[in-house]
């Protein structure tokens, strides 16, 4: 990250020659006069005009340049960290704003799933704080030696029509590419089927585009380890990309259909084979318009933690844009950060190790039954609270707060990226809010 440089000034030390006779009242007060006026100045420039140039010179050279508007809650006062579950209780479905105004104006992604239909609620409740609405409705799949897409039925063209009315957010359904690897990639006749499918899928539903998931599919494959197949993927992404690109919107004929790619935070801070690195985020940034981060999940069972800490996020951002340079500010753009809206359940108690996740209202539910006390985790950025269930077992559980999104929120602005959600309908309602 970007560090404020300080400037130190030294301001000179003029010497007065004695003068050389006796001087007369006047022209006492004329030199008074003259070294109050000297005294002003230098007051001025060292205390003023530098800092103030300073500033903008900062502003300048490391600021993001994405505007941010106040968020109306933030006059209630809940954005804190030493809130209650009571204040939360009682807050959570009080969106104070206008749910039309925009706080940041950076692009923002959300993901909603079949299975959870709130999300479904909130995207037409809050259209027009997305930029891009991403259903999770389709997989491309092997079937013998051919290939298919798999998901036409998930699609709802009467909510596409009910979004299309009320924003203008692109409406990109994500693919999950499930086809063998090896034989998609090796084979150009079926990395050419694969790519007629989901473009010929997008003409046919007056899609905007797409959100492609594929790169932990062919990690878990091993395919990444391969030097060759790990370059015939990169090609893969990069023709996809290309063809969509030569097709326009059926809506906006001035507008190309556009690809979103999914990629995983890396694994260390040393990079390995299978990890999506700068190298690959430069490859692929002339083909794809934006990279959908998940920087989430980072604790699991085995390691009971906080979501997506803070300083986490900060070092995955500067490992794949690095702290400064002209190729970080033209590559930030296309990163959406991605920000948990659900949380973490973990067992504690010794040899029940477990997790599960928690939805909004399952959140609610345990605050009301055990009434904890909410902590505040500085390094990481989260709330969290403890507390036993009915068999006396300890869990610890991690869920997003109005702090902790806000924060995040506010690091996409410092590094001039967009964030993307996964998933709206997993939130509280006053989330939206902040966006």
């Amino acid at each position: 990250m970007a560090r404020r440089r300080e400037r130190r000034g030294e301001p000179s030390q003029d010497r007065r020659k004695e003068r050389i006779g006796p001087e007369t009242r006047e022209e006492k007060l004329n030199d008074s006069d003259a070294s109050e006026r000297k005294l002003i100045g230098i007051f001025i420039l060292f205390f003023i005009i530098i800092p103030a140039v300073s500033v903008l010179v900062y502003v300048y050279k490391y600021g993001s340049g994405t505007k941010r508007l106040e968020p109306v809650i933030t006059e209630r006062g809940p954005i804190k960290t030493d809130i209650n579950f009571q204040e939360i209780l009682t807050e959570n479905t009080n969106v104070a704003g206008n749910e039309s105004q925009r706080n940041y104006d950076y692009p923002v992604l959300a993901y909603i799933t079949p299975w959870n239909s709130k999300g479904y609620e909130m995207a037409k409740r809050f259209n027009s704080k997305f930029t891009h609405l991403s259903p999770v409705w389709y997989d491309l799949k092997s079937h013998g030696n051919s290939l298919i897409l798999e998901g036409r039925h998930n699609a709802d063209k009467g909510w596409i029509s009910e979004l299309r009315m009320r924003g203008n957010a692109l409406i990109l359904p994500r693919i999950v590419l499930e086809a063998f690897p090896t034989e998609l990639l090796k084979k150009k006749k079926q990395m050419d089927k694969a790519i007629d499918l989901m473009v010929t899928e997008c003409k046919e539903m007056e899609y905007d585009g797409i959100v492609l998931e594929s790169w932990s599919r062919w990690a878990a494959y091993g395919v990444l380890h391969n030097p060759d197949l790990r370059n015939m993927a990169l090609k893969f992404i990069k023709q996809l990309g290309h063809t969509l690109h030569s097709v326009t919107s059926t809506r906006n004929p001035k507008q190309q259909l556009q690809l979103v790619y999914v990629v995983g935070p890396p694994h260390s801070e040393v990079l390995q084979q299978h990890d999506f690195g700068p190298a690959d985020l430069q490859s692929l940034s002339g083909s794809v318009d934006g990279f959908s981060l998940m920087t989430y999940d980072f604790s699991g069972p085995n390691n009971p933690g906080p979501n997506a800490p803070l300083n986490w996020i900060r070092f995955t951002l500067r490992l794949l844009l690095g702290s400064t340079g002209n190729n970080a500010q033209r590559l930030a753009p296309k990163i959406f950060l991605g920000i948990n809206f659900y949380g973490n359940d973990f067992i504690l108690s010794e040899g029940s190790g477990g997790a599960g996740a928690i939805l909004g209202r399952d959140y609610l539910s345990l605050l009301e039954k055990h009434r904890p006390q909410l902590q505040w985790e500085k390094n990481s950025g989260e709330h969290f609270f403890v507390y036993f269930d009915d068999n006396n077992v300890r869990h610890a559980v991690f869920y997003p707060s109005l702090m902790s999104i806000y924060m995040r929120l506010e690091e996409a602005r410092f590094w001039g990226t967009g964030i993307s959600i996964w998933e709206i309908g997993q939130g509280l309602d006053y989330f939206f809010d902040l966006l």
